[in-house]
C-alpha cells in the first residue's frame, strides 16, 4: 500500500515538472515567446495594412458594402440609380471604407501590444501545441471587445478623413443614402440602408487585423526564417 502510495505521487510530481517544463521550456518562456509572436504578427501586419491597398488590394480582407446595402447591389441597374451614377457611388463608398480602414490601421499597433503585454495566458504550452493560429485566436477570444472598444475612435478619424477624390467615406456613405433610400417604399419594396458604419467598419478592419495576425504566426511556427529574435528562437524552434 506504502508503495502504491509512494508511485503515486511520484508520477504526480512528475507530471507538475512535465508542466512546469515543455521540451525544456519553462512556463513563462513559453507565455513570453506565445506573445512576443504576437507582436511581432501585429507589427507586420499593421504596417502592410496601412500601406495603399493593404486592404483594398487583398480579397482576404477587402471591405465591402455592409449587408444592408446588399440591396444597391441587387437593384444596381434600375434606371433610375444608374441616372443617378449609382455605380460610381458604390465604387467611391468601398474604396473609401478601404482606404480609412488602411489608414487606421497603423494606429491598431499600440492598441494590440498592450492588450498582448497585459493580457494573462492559461495553458501555454498546448496553445504553443496546437493549431496554426492558435494564439491568435486566444488574443481575438480574449481581448476583441476591449480591441473594439478603443480602435472604433482612431477609426472613426480616419472615416472622417477626404481620403478618395476630396471626400471622406462618412460622405461617400451618405450619397449613397440619399439616392438610394427615397426609392425604398412598399411599392418597390427595397429596404432602406441604415447600417451603423463606424461598427461596420471597425469590425471589418478588426477581422482584417486578425487574419493577417494568424497568417504571420502561421509563418513563425514553420518558417524559421520568421522567428526574429532568441525568444522566437527558443520557443517555436523547439
Amino acid at each position: 500500500m506504502k508503495k502504491f502510495v509512494f508511485y503515486t505521487l511520484l508520477i504526480s510530481l512528475v507530471a507538475t515538472l512535465s508542466c512546469t517544463k515543455e521540451n525544456g521550456l519553462s512556463e513563462e518562456e513559453i507565455i513570453q515567446g506565445l506573445k512576443e509572436a504576437l507582436k511581432v504578427g501585429t507589427d507586420t501586419s499593421s504596417t502592410n495594412l496601412h500601406k495603399s491597398d493593404g486592404y483594398y488590394g487583398d480579397l482576404a480582407v477587402k471591405i465591402f458594402l455592409p449587408p444592408d446595402a446588399h440591396g444597391v447591389l441587387e437593384h444596381q441597374n434600375d434606371p433610375l440609380l444608374q441616372a443617378a451614377g449609382i455605380d460610381q457611388k458604390i465604387e467611391q463608398l468601398i474604396l473609401s471604407l478601404n482606404r480609412s480602414a488602411e489608414d487606421a490601421a497603423i494606429e491598431a499597433k499600440p492598441i494590440f501590444v498592450d492588450a498582448i503585454t497585459t493580457m494573462s495566458i492559461s495553458d501555454a504550452a498546448s496553445i504553443l501545441h496546437g493549431t496554426d493560429s492558435a494564439a491568435t485566436l486566444y488574443l481575438k477570444a480574449k481581448t476583441r471587445s476591449q480591441l473594439f472598444s478603443v480602435f472604433i475612435p482612431k477609426l472613426q478619424v480616419s472615416l472622417n478623413k477626404p481620403l478618395v477624390a476630396g471626400m471622406s467615406a462618412y460622405e461617400a456613405w451618405s450619397q449613397l443614402q440619399s439616392v438610394y433610400n427615397p426609392l425604398c417604399n412598399p411599392l418597390t419594396g427595397w429596404q432602406p440602408i441604415t447600417s451603423n458604419l463606424d461598427t461596420f467598419a471597425t469590425n471589418k478592419g478588426l477581422d482584417g487585423l486578425f487574419l493577417k495576425i494568424a497568417e504571420q504566426e502561421k509563418l513563425i511556427r514553420h518558417n524559421a526564417s520568421y522567428r526574429v529574435n532568441d525568444i522566437l528562437r527558443k520557443v517555436f524552434g523547439e
